[in-house]
């Protein structure tokens, strides 16, 4: 199988590292959107208040961690996807 990768990107004049850094590229680029679209919007807890909801304490508290936690995920996802788009451009460059 990797004779015949390598074979089919030295005919399309791709060398391993490009195509490996891009298939990482779009795998972290595929999180950050996955990120991204599971976080809860920011006037959620206004709309609550104007409509009633009523959501106990430790409701409000756990999608407040879950936020957090997928706040700082996508923090993180789109650091990665940054470092890996520059170091692209770099390598792609020379």
């Amino acid at each position: 199988m990797f004779s015949k990768l390598s074979t089919w990107l030295a005919a399309k004049s791709i060398g391993m590292p490009e195509f490996f850094l891009g298939i990482a590229l779009m795998v972290i680029a595929l999180f950050l959107i996955i990120a991204v679209l599971i976080q809860s919007g920011k006037d959620k807890d206004l709309s609550g208040a104007i409509s009633g909801s009523a959501e106990t304490f430790f409701s409000k508290s756990k999608a407040k961690t879950r936020d957090n936690i997928l706040s700082k995920l996508t923090l993180v996802i789109s650091i990665i996807f940054a470092i890996l788009v520059v170091a692209m451009y770099i390598y792609i460059s020379k």
